[in-house]
């Protein structure tokens, strides 16, 4: 079996998702759409996971984007899953007929979330990195919230997540690599958030791990044994 993680810039990396899918003997490959990477055919994958962006789900200027919509719009009509995270929740969400836009507050770092559904979607905490929101397409049902909007959402064989399940410490030190004095400016203590997840690491690893695996028991992933 094997799983499409989509990839939209250079430090975004399978993480720890990708550990739980090799665990589960499902093989990740890597769609570099950042580096001119080609989408295969949505039947071609087991699994599709669109990971997450610096870019925005509504701005049609993005060069790959209108392709990566197509692309879920495709998987969904043919019920191939689709675990979406973050940018990936947000453009499958559009892609089926949702809606996503800027959000009034954007949320970084370790939160805990209202869950419908703790079995699926644990309280956390949780890693949130995102300045835009959602709303799920018809038919989907929101399996939790925060604050901020929609954090978990679910139709049919896709199954969609806000926040950062797959972010390690090394992967948060890429991202603040690039994007350190914007937090600055927003007032994000950066060395604390490393400290946070540094500590949080065993606790994300293994939530992480927990939370692929329900996923695909519930869109009906069944790799071997």
């Amino acid at each position: 079996m094997s799983a499409l993680f989509i990839a939209h810039e250079a430090d975004v990396l399978p993480g720890y998702l990708g550990e739980a899918a090799e665990r589960r003997g499902i093989a990740v490959d890597m769609c570099d759409l950042w580096d001119g990477a080609t989408l295969p055919e949505p039947g071609t994958h087991d699994l599709i996971v669109p990971l997450g962006s610096a870019e925005a789900a509504y701005d049609d200027a993005v060069p790959w984007l209108a392709t990566e919509l197509d692309l879920l719009r495709d998987a969904a009509a043919v019920d191939v899953p689709i675990f979406g995270v973050c940018f990936g929740a947000q453009a499958l969400a559009r892609a089926l007929g949702g809606t996503v836009t800027r959000a009034s507050t954007p949320e970084i770092g370790w939160y805990e979330i209202e869950t419908e559904d703790p079995e699926i979607i644990a309280p956390g905490p949780w890693l949130e990195w995102h300045f835009d929101t959602l709303l799920p397409p018809p038919g989907a049902g929101i399996l939790a919230r925060s604050a901020a909007g929609v954090q978990a959402w679910r139709r049919d064989r896709q199954l969609c997540v806000q926040f950062h399940p797959e972010v390690t410490p090394d992967i948060l030190d890429l991202w603040i690599a690039t994007s350190g004095d914007e937090l600055v400016d927003r007032g994000i203590d950066v060395e604390r958030l490393r400290r946070q997840t540094t500590q949080l690491a065993p606790h994300a690893r293994a939530a992480a791990h927990r939370l692929f695996d329900r996923v695909l028991d519930e869109l009906g992933v069944h790799p071997p044994r």
